[in-house]
């Protein structure tokens, strides 16, 4: 299960994700927001995260106007690894050498068919792992200090 959340500046491109993903049968859960009327894009960070970290979705896609201020918000809860991404390498080695459990997208940086490429491959590259792990423990103990 895949979490999903925007604030207004990424509900447009939020739509066009979502129909990708039903393309693809792949499952998710939106968490907000539901129209393009002006809100916060913490508030929706947090529910599709609180979500992750809970268990109850795998990964998460979160979208605003830059993917910036959404990644912000995401990394503040703790157990959330979000990157935001507007290109294939960063999408693709975000997976693969940070195990990132969150991509966040601009919806107003990016177009549609080039957000879905990179939910593909997200969603489809598995963290390497050894070393890379290590530095990924380094990341989960700065959480607890």
């Amino acid at each position: 299960m895949i979490a999903l959340g925007s604030d207004h500046g990424g509900f447009e491109l939020k739509q066009e994700i979502m129909a990708y993903l039903k393309e693809k049968n792949i499952p998710f859960k939106d968490y907000g927001t539901y129209s393009t009327e002006s809100c916060d894009y913490a508030d929706y960070a947090e529910l599709a995260c609180n979500a992750i970290v809970a268990g109850e979705c795998e990964k998460g896609i979160l979208i605003c106007g830059t993917g910036i201020g959404i990644s912000m918000a995401a990394n503040k809860i703790k157990g959330i690894r979000a990157a935001a991404c507007s290109e294939h390498f960063s999408a693709k080695y975000t997976r693969l050498h940070n195990d990132a459990n969150v991509l966040c997208l601009g919806g107003r940086v990016i177009g549609p068919g080039t957000a879905c490429e990179l939910v593909d491959l997200f969603l489809n590259t598995e963290f390497e792992g050894g070393r890379h792990a290590l530095r990924v423990n380094k990341i989960t103990a700065l959480e607890n200090k």
